[in-house]
């Protein structure tokens, strides 16, 4: 086991594309890191770079205490999981799994011994004289990690292993990986597009958008502190609605002008982020968890302050909580980054920002909720837990 330092990494192609541009970072000795971020933002450059499989243009990549910016890939002593499995389809399970080893001319009985324990740990046991063709996906997934197990490297890395799995089994499996890491205890790098994977699988997170590090924190700092915009909006299912209005200054009170509406801000809050003070009578992002909306039908007594009125579009009914798309008077924020969020989720332009369309917003309402569309209702804000970002440069507002 040994820790990975990224130094000031970029990579930059002979046609001047800049894939990776200073990424600094490091990976604790044990630790479980997920890369995240849309299509195209570096993270699988930045791990086929500690592969080997990339050559760095700039910076340095140490593993433990060695500099290996221009070792060969197989001197790294690290395993690679690939998102297509990468068996033989001529070998068996066995032979798949000890064909590493066998390469580096591992004595028979050590390979032996070190296959064996990898199909107990990874339940293969029963399926070790079977070849890929007679395996379900997990099966084949577990295959090229026992491939990976057997190697004893000082570092895992694996590229979105489990997006070629149905989603029933991708929680499954993700779970196994989980529990095999810890139980192992060796240094891991994964990447995956799927921001729930990264939350639920991952010691910390990075998250990357082109080619640049936006923030490196544990998955519920990331929830609850995201240092920007791009990340508040990335973290998160459903995302965080994000809303431009203009913080107000009444009778001692503040408020958040959102369109035709108001919120009413608590009243420490200036004295908690005092940096809010200077954006009184300036534009502001106001970024709004579904989680913090609730039907104000079934909360009881709210402040009229804490209430915002919105038209149901669309209800989603998932047992355990509803899912409510409401369309609101209130300016959608109209920044770079959730133009960026927006395109990367399929939608051309964030929804709503025009005079016949009111925005939408999602609230995740209590299954007791009977509100349906073409309803007018009423939705309570939880204004303590508020996110506040500056449309300018897009930072988070925290102090």
């Amino acid at each position: 086991m040994a820790q990975v330092a990224f130094e000031e990494i970029s990579k930059v192609y002979p046609d001047g594309t800049s894939a990776v541009r200073s990424l600094s970072f490091e990976v604790d000795d044990g630790e479980f890191m997920v890369l995240v971020g849309p299509s195209g933002c570096g993270k699988t450059t930045a791990l086929r770079m500690v592969a080997g499989l990339e050559e760095i243009s700039s910076g340095t990549l140490r593993i433990g205490e060695r500099v290996i910016n221009d070792t060969p890939s197989r001197d790294r002593d690290i395993a690679m999981v690939f998102q297509s499995y990468a068996l033989y389809p001529h070998l068996s399970v066995y032979e798949n799994i000890a064909f590493g080893l066998r390469l580096k001319k591992v004595p028979k009985d050590e390979i032996h011994r070190r296959v064996q324990e990898a199909a107990r740990v990874l339940d293969l046991e029963a399926f070790l004289r079977r070849k890929p063709r007679a395996l379900s996906g997990g099966q084949r997934q577990r295959v090229a990690m026992g491939r990976a197990i057997v190697r004893q490297p000082q570092a895992f890395l694996m590229d979105e292993p489990l997006s070629n799995l149905d989603a029933k089994l991708r929680v499954q499996m993700r779970a196994e990986i989980a529990r095999l890491q810890q139980d192992l205890g060796v240094t891991t790098i994964y990447v995956t597009h799927d921001q729930i994977e990264a939350m639920t699988m991952g010691d910390r997170v990075a998250v990357m958008r082109k080619g640049e590090l936006q923030q490196v924190a544990s998955p519920q700092e990331l929830y609850d502190h995201p240092v920007n915009l791009f990340v508040g909006g990335f973290i998160g299912s459903p995302a965080m609605n994000m809303l431009e209005g203009t913080l107000e200054r009444s009778n001692g009170s503040v408020a958040a002008r959102l369109g035709s509406q108001s919120i009413s801000l608590d009243s420490g809050l200036l004295d908690a982020r005092p940096d809010l003070a200077a954006f009184e009578g300036r534009p502001i992002v106001i970024g709004i968890r579904p989680e913090d909306l609730e039907d104000a039908a079934i909360v009881g007594e709210v402040p009229a302050g804490r209430l915002l009125q919105g038209t149901v579009e669309l209800r989603e009914a998932l047992g355990s909580e509803i899912m409510v798309h409401l369309g609101v008077d209130a300016p959608v924020a109209s920044t770079v980054e959730v133009a960026e969020l927006a395109e990367d989720a399929g939608v051309p332009t964030p929804a709503g920002g025009t005079p016949d369309r009111a925005t939408r917003i999602v609230g995740r309402f209590s299954p007791r909720s009977r509100v349906k569309p073409g309803d007018e209702t009423q939705v309570a804000v939880d204004t303590q837990a508020l996110h506040f970002f500056d449309p300018e440069t897009g930072l988070g507002i925290y102090s």
